[in-house]
């Protein structure tokens, strides 16, 4: 998967508009403008498409878990320069303050079965014996799995907003 099409995932789940985007980089200790933020968005061939490294994503995620779980006391988080999939996905994990039995419920949503023991893998050291590498699939899995959550949870209740409308 590429830093773009996550930032793009995300977006789309959480509702972010580019106000929200600009925040959650700033949380973070990075100021972008809109046209950096429309850039990373649009698609891969797009003429105005621009690469987004894995230390802008890493401060945009950065900006996420502190939206989410509050700064914590001293420095702002340092944002890395190289992400991997296991990387991502523990700052997923923290931003949403998601226990193993809530990632194990949203792999349930897009009927992909992971084992308790599988999972713990993705989160250990690099050097332990039983770390094992996040593959594209299970963060693409992941990612599918919190859009259908998150974001069918929003499109049913706008369904039930217009509904509720007065004429």
């Amino acid at each position: 998967m590429t830093n773009n099409s996550i930032m793009r995932r995300l977006r789309f789940t959480f509702d972010f508009n580019d106000d929200k985007m600009i925040d959650l980089f700033r949380k973070a200790g990075k100021e972008t403008t809109r046209a950096e933020i429309s850039d990373w968005l649009k698609r891969d061939d797009h003429d105005d498409f621009k690469n987004l490294n894995d230390q802008n994503l890493a401060y945009f995620l950065n900006g996420f878990i502190i939206e989410n779980r509050g700064k914590k006391d001293g420095e702002t988080p340092v944002a890395e320069k190289k992400l991997t999939n296991n990387t991502i996905f523990r700052k997923l994990k923290i931003a949403l303050n998601y226990k193993d039995e809530d990632i194990l419920d949203i792999y349930n949503l897009v009927e992909m079965r992971i084992s308790k023991h599988e999972l713990s893998a993705f989160f250990r050291k690099p050097d332990h014996q039983h770390f094992r590498l996040c593959k594209d699939q299970f963060l693409r899995n992941f990612l599918q799995g919190l859009q259908l959550k998150y974001a069918s949870d929003r499109m049913i209740k706008e369904e039930e907003l217009e509904g509720n409308e007065i004429y």
